[in-house]
């Protein structure tokens, strides 16, 4: 049994997701909806007497835009809220003023208010809708209090309509109304309300008259306050859930529903789409919008509805998918198994059954039947139109007239042809030329009527002019007329599977290109290194795959795109409309020709937006106008997310290796600290010692003490001294800025002169030098080379003991001096050889003193002499360096 801690315990995916949400909220503005029936009721006036409570509470209030309709109390309520000026918009000659968005942004208000969340923007702004200006507003951190009348959600418009007999034009989604972190009701009775309109606190006395006797009757507005207190209480539920589930009060709740609308080319999916989002929301469940494709052969008109259907299905807040298929009933139970759906919602036919029953297949009855534990719901609605119903009753063929005409002639050609060999052939083979011709139809892109005229013409061609007797329709003979009657099925048959094999087919090449595309996207992706190659790839695969000039610009800084785009982009930097690309890298949302923002830019554009921000813009110019499919547009996100993710991977490695560098550094600097101090801190006491020691009158006056600590001093100094100089010659490699300076000198000079500049520290070993005598002197830079001999046979001083032996040879082989340094100690741990010219290492285990940075300058100074340093183990013990230097031989005087 689970111990109550362990019920108590929360889940910790439900506390990612709520730690997940706080993040995206703590970034983003609050959304407050002053909520009502109708118009009238007083959401403006509420909205500004909340506004002044603010104010009151030391909040930044600014006023975006507000409608007073010339109400005295209301306009009364704005004096004191600082009021940011309209913007004018010049339209057809006209001006009109819109909130200017652009004004409230640069003032960076704590709240805003903006009226009317439904009024839709005159022609030129930035968005069509005003609640675009809000989400533009709530996405930058901004607070907005704003007003909305039941009628106006996209869902409930068809209710109203029913209601009221009038069409709303200005609509909000209800992913926009979900969104709102508040919801405040206002609401008064209907009587009430038709009291103030009669008194004229709504309208004018004759616009309040007319309005009385139009949409505000009694009637109707009772309907329009439940409809709009239902959805009050649906929010009040919906937020008691989200707070017993933070609560975790009730966390045994659980929402196991999920539906399904099946849409299709036809206006009335709309009608589907919206009774679905409804039920999803009074169910609180997850819903999917699904079209399967079942016809290649689409028009224009259907294309442009499946595209709207999808759109409105997408800002209602569906999950939209879509599939091919020529089996509709087996493709839709499939997708709904799939996606484990509880219901599914579909659309009663409105085609007439001009036919019998018995020879339509009856999509309604085959899917109940297969549905198993599945709820179907069956919607039906009002036509809108006789213009609709006229259309349902005419016969429009799927396949273009010319193809009719080519299968009507083909079967007119077939039939001369075999009536010219009717004699050496008989007419039953004829039939199988037929059957021949028809089986291999939707090769050649035959649709299903093309083939079943086909069946029937070549039917009445074979009856009438092969089997006897011809000329006739009759038939002598029983068998005749059996195998014309079979004939003609297995011809419709044949056809009709030969035609929908053809069609699945066709899908599948479809499918399998689009995958191949991305597949070819992420391949070459996922090889690419840089941006500069990513962004390559991208415009490569864009025109290939969309027929399409493209741009890929990065971002420069957290807020600001790279004022260039790509070398790779084939739009032109000019071209390119900077002011809308910053914006869709701002706001992390598409814009530009073919979107709903900003649609009069000649370009469209979409932001590289992954987890962590928007990390640049991609911008597509399509070679002709035609609106693309929103399968079209679902192959692009796909390309744009696997762009975008490669783009990410390239930022995140490039933050790893900037990573690891400053790892490194960090590393070094402790390395280094720790041997400085080191090395300052003992010559540094000893210095301090023997000053001390000084102001003691009896040292003082010993002679012999304080030469010895002067000795001392002498040491410490040097070993100071040392120090600094392998600082500055490690910072002079490191800058790059080494100049040589090449003189003629002698090597043995050289050898001498190291020797007696490390005389102290060789007391207690044993030197021996070997020079070759007829070594000629050559150019070199003497104070580099002396200082790199030098720390190597300080080296082999500090890693011998006392008595040790220190050989130094050096020979010439083949215009090259050869300086061996060897001695006879412990040699080097074998895991150390590649190491010891590394800046700051130190053999493990050897005594303290040192940098670590004597081998390292000395192979930088030979270096730049594009000589060579190595060393190794000797063979008999002990450890050898080996200095190449090549040789310019000074030339013989003439």
């Amino acid at each position: 049994m689970m111990e109550p801690s362990e019920q108590n315990r929360p889940d910790p995916d439900e506390l990612l997701k709520r730690i997940q949400k706080d993040e995206v909220e703590s970034t983003q503005g609050k959304l407050k909806i002053f909520f009502g029936m109708c118009a009238g009721v007083g959401k403006t006036y509420t909205m500004l007497e909340a506004a002044h409570k603010a104010k009151e509470e030391k909040i930044n209030v600014v006023v975006g835009i507000v409608e007073t309709h010339k109400r005295t109390e209301t306009e009364g309520l704005l004096q004191g809220l600082e009021i940011v000026p309209l913007k004018e918009i010049n339209y057809r000659g006209t001006i009109f003023k819109e909130m200017d968005l652009d004004a409230i942004l640069a003032r960076q208000p704590s709240l805003v208010l903006v009226d009317e969340l439904a009024h839709s923007n005159i022609p030129g702004s930035r968005h069509n809708k005003r609640y675009q200006d809000v989400l533009e507003l709530l996405n930058n951190g901004i607070n907005v209090y704003t007003t909305l009348n039941v009628q106006h959600i996209e869902s409930r418009t068809d209710t109203v309509l029913q209601i009221t007999g009038t069409t709303i034009r200005e609509t909000v989604p209800d992913s926009v109304f979900d969104r709102a972190d508040d919801i405040e009701l206002v609401d008064i009775t209907p009587d009430e309300l038709l009291q103030r309109l009669s008194e004229g606190k709504v309208y004018t006395t004759e616009k309040s008259r007319q309005a009385i006797q139009n949409f505000f009757r009694k009637g109707n507005l009772t309907a329009l306050r439940e409809m709009a207190l239902r959805i009050a209480a649906e929010r009040i539920d919906k937020d008691v859930l989200d707070y017993k589930t933070e609560k975790r009060i009730d966390a045994t709740w659980k929402s196991g529903q999920r539906l399904m609308v099946a849409i299709g080319p036809s206006p009335y999916s709309a009608n589907l789409i919206r009774w679905t989002r409804r039920l999803a929301y009074s169910m609180e469940a997850p819903w999917i919008a699904l079209y399967i494709e079942n016809d290649l052969k689409i028009s224009d008109e259907k294309k442009k509805i499946i595209s709207d259907n999808f759109n409105l299905a997408k800002e209602l807040g569906a999950e939209v998918i879509m599939i091919q298929s020529t089996e509709v009933i087996d493709a839709l139970i499939r997708v709904a198994r799939e996606n484990n759906v509880t219901q599914i919602v579909i659309g009663k036919s409105r085609r007439p059954y001009i036919l019998h029953p018995s020879f339509r297949k009856d999509l309604v009855k085959e899917l109940l039947k297969k549905s198993g534990d599945i709820d179907v719901y069956i919607v039906g609605g009002e036509r809108k139109d006789l213009k609709n119903l006229f259309k349902n009753l005419l016969f429009i063929p799927q396949s273009s007239f010319k193809k009719y005409i080519q299968a009507i002639i083909t079967v007119f050609a077939i039939s001369l042809i075999c009536y010219a060999f009717r004699l050496n052939i008989g007419y039953q083979s004829i039939s199988l030329i037929f059957l021949l011709f028809l089986a291999i139809m939707p090769l050649f892109n035959f649709g299903r009527g093309p083939i079943l005229l086909s069946a029937l013409l070549s039917a009445f061609s074979w009856d009438y002019f092969f089997i006897p007797p011809q000329f006739t329709l009759a038939i002598a003979k029983v068998e005749d007329f059996l195998m014309l009657i079979m004939y003609f099925i297995v011809a419709t048959v044949t056809g009709t599977l030969s035609s929908k094999i053809r069609t699945q087919q066709m899908f599948l090449r479809q499918r399998e290109k689009r995958i191949i595309s991305l597949f070819n996207l992420s391949k070459e992706l996922s090889a690419a290194v840089g941006l500069d190659d990513i962004a390559g790839i991208a415009v490569k695969k864009i025109e290939q795959t969309f027929e399409a000039k493209s741009a890929v610009v990065f971002y420069e800084s957290v807020n600001k795109l790279s004022a260039r785009s790509c070398k790779a982009s084939t739009i032109a930097n000019e071209d390119i409309e900077w002011n809308i690309a910053q914006w869709v890298f701002l706001n992390g949302q598409k814009a530009g020709k073919y979107t709903n923002t900003l649609m009069s830019a000649a370009i469209s554009y979409y932001p590289l937006k992954s987890k962590s921000g928007s990390l640049g813009v991609v911008a597509l110019k399509y070679k002709d106008d035609e609106t693309p499919s929103f399968e079209h547009e679902n192959l692009l996100e796909n390309f744009i997310s696997q762009i975008t993710n490669a783009v990410e991977r390239e930022y995140l490695n490039d933050y790893a290796k900037k990573s690891l560098i400053a790892d490194e550094s960090e590393k070094l600097y402790k390395t280094l600290f720790n041997s400085i101090s080191h090395e300052l801190k003992t010559p540094i006491t000893t210095i301090m010692g023997a000053v001390s020691s000084f102001k003691d009158e009896k040292i003082f006056q010993n002679k012999n003490v304080w030469e010895k600590f002067i000795e001392e001093i002498d040491i410490a100094a040097e070993r100071l001294n040392r120090l600094v100089e392998n600082l500055l010659d490690m910072a002079r490699l490191e800058s790059g800025n080494l100049k040589l300076k090449l003189d003629y000198h002698s090597i043995e000079d050289l050898i001498h002169s190291v020797l007696e500049k490390l005389h102290d520290e060789l007391n207690g070993h044993i030197i021996k030098v070997n020079i070759q005598e007829d070594i000629e002197i050559f150019k070199f830079d003497y104070a580099l080379l002396e200082q790199a001999i030098v720390n190597i046979v300080h080296n082999s001083i500090q890693y011998t003991p006392a008595g040790s032996e220190i050989k130094i040879e050096v020979r010439a082989i083949n215009y090259r001096c050869l300086i061996l340094i060897s001695d006879n100690g412990r040699g080097f741990p074998h895991e150390s050889l590649d190491k010891l010219f590394d800046k700051f290492y130190r053999i493990p285990g050897t005594k303290a003193g040192g940098t670590g940075l004597g081998l390292s300058i000395a192979k930088g100074f030979i270096e730049a002499h594009k000589g060579t340093i190595s060393a190794a183990n000797g063979d008999n013990g002990g450890a050898v360096f080996t200095v190449s230097i090549p040789i310019n031989i000074l030339p013989e005087p003439k």
